[in-house]
């Protein structure tokens, strides 16, 4: 087992990882950049380093710098959690030169699953239902030539794309140059890759995705699915597993598939094969060669801890399940908190002024923020995952509609309102789900309604907090605040307000 392991993430997801390795006895090191010096992952770590400035170019995407932190805090491995350079080939090899493991699969794999078009080659080559597409397109006329023979309509993507960038939908051929030029663009912005290709656009399919785990012996076994049709720009806010959708016997059919691609290629550690389900028909989309942000639902589902198997199988265990060992309990649904505009989706940044997280059975809150933080503006502003199991789907639906009563983040406006509307939605509770179902169900105005009533508790906390503030109390915190500042200017909070109960 590793003695050390450095962590290049943050938030929630270095936290969670930190969490496993604490579990396994193993210490952990922090990077944090100048936007996350109070950050409470690097607050949790055995050790933390400063890594650049706020910038994630600068920071959490600074390979050279983070390779030169490992060897500074003599690591055994790093763990690149999600995003930044989860999927960055070139982070993997460095590490692979430096003989620092990485927690994941080896940069060749990384990189042929990175380029779209080489994993829809390989993964049909496997014997995989692929979507109807094209191979990468030599030119404009190439492109329309493709389009006429898939037929409209059709979406260009970006062979590098991630997270729904580098996607341009096309439903005639007047539309097939804008788009092939766009769609090329973004490409070369976001992933330094102008490479392009054709999908048969699937107007309303559900996006399902089964989670691997795969050793360096040559075992790999699957944890069955999730549905994670909910999404705003082709990114994912709500996840469930197992999917309403999908029955025992499509699942042991489907991860027959899933197992016999991930050996197809050579693959190692945890990944993610994601499908669309249209017209009763499941097709290869992509896969993710990393842990996904909703892992967690799994877990639940299975009560296998999927960060410390990867853990695991990178000091070269094997895995110790078999597949018929792997059985679904329950039902469980992850929301995405975020610090954002609940009706439009804009992100906020914000200091949280007021968080009280909620509880009590079938309820797990994985978070990387507290009371007084700051969102910083220069990342994604997830708050938190809040993931709620239950026997069934309808009482994991009733325990979430709960939890997200019971959460109070003040500060930042967030978006709890729109998942208090999905919970609520009829279609979303017969599970008729798609992903144009945000945009179809008229969400919005179903959110306007929840944010009129939103944070009962909240109010009711604020009523009591005036009905116990006393006069003589503000007389004396005014009194106190000034003393600390003319006589005691690093006096904390905290005896500031010891100070003030003991005098009151």
């Amino acid at each position: 087992m590793f003695e050390k392991v450095l962590i290049a993430n943050r938030g929630e997801i270095a936290i969670r990882i930190m969490r496993a390795c604490r579990e396994l006895g193993i210490k952990t090191v922090a990077i944090y950049s100048s936007a996350d010096r109070k950050s409470l992952h690097r607050l949790y770590a055995d050790e933390s380093y400063y890594v650049g400035e706020a910038e994630a170019k600068k920071s959490y995407l600074n390979i050279e710098r983070i390779i030169k932190i490992a060897k500074k805090a003599d690591v055994d491995a790093i763990h690149p959690g999600y995003g930044f350079l989860a999927e960055n080939a070139e982070f993997a090899k460095r590490c692979e030169e430096e003989g620092i493991e990485f927690i994941g699969p080896k940069s060749d794999v990384i990189r042929k699953m990175g380029s779209k078009v080489e994993a829809r080659r390989l993964m049909r080559e496997a014997g995989l239902p692929v979507v109807p597409g094209s191979p990468a397109l030599k030119s404009l006329d190439d492109a329309i030539k493709w389009a006429e023979r898939i037929g409209y309509p059709i979406a260009i993507k970006a062979s590098g794309g991630g997270g729904g960038i580098g996607i341009t939908i096309v439903n005639s051929e007047d539309e097939i140059e804008d788009a092939f030029v766009k769609s090329r663009k973004l490409g070369e912005k976001y992933f330094k890759d102008s490479t392009v290709y054709i999908e048969k656009y699937l107007p309303r399919p559900r996006h399902i995705e089964f989670q691997v785990l795969a050793d360096k012996h040559g075992n790999v076994i699957h944890l069955g699915e999730r549905e994670c049709s909910i999404q705003r720009r082709h990114q994912k806010l709500i996840e469930e597993a197992p999917s309403p959708a999908v029955n025992e016997e499509i699942r042991e059919k489907i991860g027959k598939f899933v197992v016999r691609g991930a050996k197809y290629i050579g693959y190692t550690n945890a990944g993610t094969m994601e499908f669309l389900y249209y017209d009763e028909q499941f097709y290869f989309l992509e896969m993710n060669t990393r842990l996904q942000v909703e892992h967690t639902i799994t877990e639940m589902v299975t009560g296998i801890d999927i960060v410390k198997y990867q853990i695991r199988i990178a000091c070269d265990e094997e895995i110790h399940h078999d597949q018929e060992d792997i059985t679904l309990r329950g039902h469980a649904i992850e929301c995405r908190i975020y610090a954002e505009d609940p009706i439009d989706f804009m992100p906020r940044s914000g200091k949280i002024v007021h968080y009280r997280s909620p509880g009590g059975i079938g309820i797990r809150i994985d978070s990387g923020v507290h009371m007084g933080y700051r969102i910083p503006k220069e990342y994604d502003p997830m708050i938190s995952k809040l993931c709620a199991w239950g026997e069934n789907r309808m009482e994991a639906i009733y325990r979430m509609r709960r939890a997200l009563y019971e959460y109070v983040i003040v500060g930042v406006e967030t978006n709890i309102p729109f998942h208090m509307a999905v919970m609520h939605n009829p279609a979303f509770v017969k599970g008729d789900i798609h992903t144009r179902f945000v945009e179809e169900q008229n969400i919005r105005e179903e959110v306007k309604k929840f944010i009129v009533k939103h944070h009962p508790i909240l109010k009711r906390l604020d009523e009591i907090f005036r009905e116990d503030i006393r006069e003589e109390d503000v007389a004396v915190a005014s009194a106190l605040i000034e003393h600390s500042r003319l006589e005691e200017p690093k006096i904390s909070a905290w005896k500031l307000y010891g100070k003030l109960e003991n005098m009151s």
